[in-house]
């Protein structure tokens, strides 16, 4: 790899991978630092349970991927990438062993909600047609730099001001409050409270619904999909379109910068990359300010701000391999990838409310993946490959019988719905928050989201209050991962974002570009 290029991007993740490519389609020469053994940061599968047992080693269903414009353009198929899908998208079964269905098959979700309060089905059809009337506009103002001006008039031209302005505050409200609204049984609010909590936030949070409605409607209309073979082959199919310029076992120690400029990077054995353009960081945002770039280069009420940088919640996972699938004892789940346990909707807001006040919850909220019944390809025939996480309080000590006894009461729960489970497990693998971290160093203290995902570190306050892009008061320095807008999920679009900023900032206008960026850091830092 040449040590003297146009842009270094420090950490080959899906952000950085996007961002990589997408530079070295403007004809930038581009090297890409890794600090794993392997590329691919929180999108990397093993055989971590068994032989023939392919198991994802953090992120596995991607809905925000296949609906993400960025992810689309780079035309991955054309590089060995395949979607797969479950049967069924997802089911979220209650204690009571009721559970409540997410399908590509809008009118089988409807009736699912529909059986837990009458005119259910209905409100659920409407839902989806706004979805409908919204999601190109949507989609687009997600993904791209704040503030999202063309998409946001697409959203006006398709909604009028009025109802805008209530889509709006349908994206603020909590779960509780939007389910209250729009709804007279539990089913459809479930729905929407388990998949917010795919993020840190529990059903009584602003924001809430944001998250849930947006990935129940996705789940309708791309459904779930995991590429075949494991999540590593996502990885694989932008690695071999990038050309191979990924270097692994490099970690990056610190971000060199003279006269307020990025010039390039030094790793952990103290060689030098130059970069003539631009450096782009897929790392957290406190890892890139305090640790690569140090607080000599940096302004003070910044560094004051990330003080207050909050971080979501730990996590625990675990990974089995089974010997068949498993026995639930409802219908719903058995053909649904993903699976929800652990509470009806005041028993998530009760497991929410324990770890924001430290607490362990009594009865963990599970997030389970049946990973071959989605891709028949993860584990031998009449098998399966199967995987479940839950949120804890950050900053607890996780010895390994603290995490086996965590790992053993999620077995107890799915137990209780799927009486036999236990009986299948061929093995078993347990991550706790440390271990997570091990394997990834941008999954800090457990964290898998690079920040919370709560409303006051979204938009121009994510990373900090800001302009909500990835430019840093650093020259030729960009923030190109999971902490920057957008946020968490595999889409790629901070990634992207990066991209497009280095690429304004080195294009015909660039010097204005830096004098505009210069302006708004010194006002607001």
């Amino acid at each position: 790899m040449a040590d003297d290029v146009d842009a270094v991007v420090i950490g080959s993740g899906p952000n950085g991978l996007v961002a990589a490519n997408l530079l070295a389609d403007a004809g930038w020469e581009v090297a890409v630092l890794e600090a794993a053994d392997e590329p691919g940061g929180a999108v990397r599968t093993a055989e971590l349970t068994a032989p023939g047992f392919r198991n994802d080693l953090f992120s596995a269903f991607y809905p925000l991927g296949v609906a993400s414009p960025v992810i689309a353009g780079l035309g991955l198929d054309r590089h060995g990438l395949r979607w797969r899908h479950a049967p069924e998208v997802l089911a979220h079964v209650l204690p009571d062993d009721r559970a409540v269905l997410l399908s590509r098959d809008v009118d089988r979700t409807a009736a699912s909600v529909e059986g837990f309060g009458a005119g259910d089905g209905d409100r659920w059809h409407a839902e989806f047609r706004q979805w409908q009337r919204v999601r190109d506009a949507l989609i687009e103002a997600l993904m791209r730099p704040f503030p999202p001006v063309r998409a946001s008039a697409g959203l006006l031209g398709a909604l009028g001001p009025a109802e805008a302005l209530r889509l709006a505050r349908m994206f603020v409200q909590p779960v509780r409050a939007f389910g209250n609204e729009r709804f007279t049984g539990e089913g459809g609010p479930l729905l929407l409270a388990g998949n917010a909590m795919h993020t840190d936030l529990g059903p009584d949070q602003a924001g809430s619904t944001a998250f849930g409605w947006l990935l129940c409607m996705l789940g309708q209309d791309v459904g779930y999909p995991v590429p075949e073979g494991g999540a590593g082959r996502l990885t694989e199919a932008m690695v071999k379109r990038l050309g191979g310029v990924v270097e692994c076992g490099r970690r990056v120690e610190k971000v060199v910068v003279a006269q307020g400029k990025a010039l390039g990077v030094r790793d952990a054995e103290g060689g030098y990359v130059r970069a003539r353009k631009a450096v782009l960081a897929d790392v957290p945002a406190p890892v890139l300010y305090l640790e690569l770039v140090g607080t000599d280069h940096l302004p003070a009420r910044l560094l004051d701000d990330l003080e207050h940088f909050e971080w979501d919640d730990a996590t625990v996972k675990v990974d089995w391999a089974l010997s068949g699938p498993i026995p639930w004892t409802a219908a719903e789940p058995k053909s649904a990838g993903t699976v929800h346990l652990g509470g009806d909707f005041n028993g998530l807001a009760i497991g929410s409310t324990e770890i924001a006040v430290g607490r362990l919850p009594r009865t963990p909220f599970v997030i389970l993946g049946q990973m071959t019944t989605a891709d028949p390809t993860r584990s031998p025939a009449g098998t399966e490959a199967a995987w479940a996480y839950t949120h804890v309080p950050r900053g607890e000590s996780w010895s390994p019988d603290r995490l086996r006894r965590r790992a053993d009461r999620v077995e107890q729960l799915i137990e209780q719905h799927a009486p036999g489970f236990r009986e299948l497990v061929v093995n078993r693998c347990v991550q706790g928050p440390g271990d997570l971290e091990a394997r990834n160093p941008s999954l800090v203290g457990g964290s898998v989201n690079a920040g919370t995902a709560a409303i006051h570190q979204q938009l121009v306050f994510r990373p900090v209050p800001g302009m909500g892009r990835s430019d840093t008061p650093v020259d030729r320095l960009f923030l190109a991962g999971a902490s920057a807008h957008p946020g968490g999920g595999v889409h790629g679009a901070a990634g992207a974002n990066a991209a497009r900023a280095a690429l304004a900032r080195n294009g015909l206008a660039g010097d204005g570009y830096r004098l505009v960026m210069r302006g708004l850091n010194k006002l607001l830092y």
